[in-house]
């Protein structure tokens, strides 16, 4: 199944999500769910506010496994985390 995820970090916290960034990437990089895409969201002047991902897992219960063992996750940086699932209809190599 493909999940189309949202996490909107705390106000304030750009420095958190720096901290934790390279341990964020590296995971990322080691995922035990798919990450099709993903990246950072940007307020109007161009400042990291949160990040969305396009994710493969076997279901609802092993998503929230992968997110929760994300060191963004684990560090506290999100207020809120919303998931759709989704249907793929097409994609456009970047």
């Amino acid at each position: 199944m493909y999940f189309a995820v949202s996490c909107y970090d705390k106000e304030n916290s750009l420095d958190l999500r720096m901290a934790t960034r390279e341990k964020h990437l590296a995971f990322a990089t080691d995922a035990g769910a798919r990450i099709i895409i993903g990246g950072a969201l940007l307020s109007a002047d161009d400042k990291m506010i949160g990040s969305h991902l396009i994710v493969e897992a076997d279901d609802r219960a092993a998503l929230d496994g992968f997110l929760a063992s994300d060191p963004y996750a684990i560090a506290g940086l999100f207020e809120k985390v919303k998931v759709q699932a989704m249907k793929i209809a097409f994609s456009n190599p970047i």
